[in-house]
């Protein structure tokens, strides 16, 4: 390469030095540290694999536990039992458990109170054979409560569906037919799912999210810093008097601000195949109802050698854009502070897509979607997770996001070469 060439271009060791020295300073912030390997570390799998546990836990725990339920009007002796009842195992253990009925006089009250969980409301009495007329029982809750839901409105509607059924068969037998007459066509439902969809689960928006996330709280930290903080600081004077090219300052913020995010990147993935690995052996061990409802939420993020590079070469253009935006916001700002409150609706505009994702089955996206840069991304990596990845729509994801990078570096270069920008502090 000739002299004047050299002197036009980048020169790689200026561009790593000034990477360094950003590098450098993010590493001796213990709290960053902590937020770009530790986090992700921590946060991914207790939201993937400890969530979907607690709740199947908590689901289970309502089944298992005694509710009280309020009564007012009369109930046939039958149907009274059967909602007392506990459901049990050979070995004695309570699969799910009875109510405690108890005398009300306002069922709606009572629930409102919290005197009881449920309420029955019997306005007439009820037949106790089929095809003796048909009643009607009030079933006071609280439908948007979900310990109401799992709890005693759950097993309320589950045994007056079985006490229907007992009674049907009962009139059937009387007139000589068997129960299968109720049945004529039975339904198995068969999972179409590939075994990667079975594997993310409902809870596969989780891993774009969380990801997108952590890249985002990763390239923050170095970029406020060697921006506003350098800026307010008073070391960016410094840094740009010498012999360095604005151009080469630019490209190692930013490559020191992408390594830090594609860092805590690299860590979220390692979170998810953590927890993937852990809700496997936990499925193992307890293939029981819990873990068939953990195993069917959430989360696990297993892939084969080309779907990890695609989910990483989008993570890695994703980096790379939000990078270059958070440079070129950064040294628009007079301070860190400053800086901080322009992140937030950043923060914001990757993560309200991400939580949209939990709604991506009923949406038809077009290729255009695709090339809008990081939430093209978002989709791309749901569909890899999912084991449904589309070569297509991962190249187009990337190339828009590269593209924005480029056009946001461009734009922080230009905010570098103006002075008032670098002393509006």
């Amino acid at each position: 390469m000739s002299d004047r060439a050299a002197r036009r271009g980048l020169r790689r060791a200026m561009v790593w030095e000034v990477a360094a020295r950003d590098l450098l300073a993010t590493l001796r912030d213990r709290r960053t540290l902590n937020a770009t390997i530790l986090m992700p570390l921590i946060l991914i799998p207790l939201f993937t694999l400890g969530f979907p546990l607690m709740l199947g836990n908590f689901i289970g725990g309502q089944q298992q536990e005694r509710q009280t339920v309020g009564v007012s009007g009369p109930l046939p002796a039958p149907l009274r039992a059967a909602l007392e009842r506990d459901e049990t195992l050979p070995d004695g253990t309570v699969v799910r458990a009875g109510v405690t009925l108890v005398p009300v006089s306002d069922p709606q009250a009572a629930v409102q109170s919290g005197d009881v969980d449920a309420a029955l409301r019997v306005p007439e009495a009820l037949p106790d054979r089929a095809g003796a007329g048909q009643g009607t029982l009030e079933l006071h809750a609280k439908l948007g409560n979900l310990r109401a839901q799992t709890g005693a409105y759950s097993k309320v509607t589950d045994v007056i569906e079985g006490y229907n059924r007992t009674l049907a068969v009962q009139r059937l037998g009387e007139q000589g037919l068997n129960e299968s007459v109720l049945q004529t066509v039975t339904v198995k439902p068969v999972d179409a799912s590939t075994s990667q969809e079975q594997r993310s689960g409902q809870l596969a928006f989780l891993i774009p999210m969380l990801m997108l996330q952590f890249i985002l709280s990763g390239a923050v930290a170095t970029a406020v810093d060697a921006t506003a903080g350098e800026k307010e600081r008073g070391t960016l004077e410094s840094l740009l008097v010498s012999p360095v090219r604005r151009a080469e300052v630019v490209a190692g913020k930013l490559l020191a601000t992408t390594l830090t995010a594609l860092t805590s990147a690299a860590f979220s993935v390692a979170g998810f195949l953590l927890s993937g690995l852990a809700m496997r052996l936990y499925l193992q061990r307890q293939p029981d109802a819990t873990a068939a409802l953990t195993g069917g939420m959430g989360g696990q993020l297993t892939l084969d050698p080309g779907s990890l590079l695609a989910l990483l070469g989008i993570a890695a253009s994703a980096a790379l854009a939000i990078s270059a935006l958070l440079i070129a916001v950064g040294i628009y700002a007079r301070t860190f502070k400053e800086a901080q409150t322009y992140v937030a609706p950043i923060s914001l505009m990757v993560v309200l897509p991400a939580v949209m994702l939990q709604f991506a089955d009923f949406l038809n996206f077009g290729l255009g979607i695709y090339a809008v840069p990081v939430i093209g991304g978002m989709l791309s990596i749901l569909e890899t997770v999912r084991g449904a990845a589309v070569p297509s729509h991962a190249l187009i994801a990337i190339g828009a996001n590269l593209l924005c990078a480029l056009l946001l570096g461009l734009l922080a270069l230009r905010s570098f070469g103006r002075e008032e920008v670098i002393f509006r502090n």
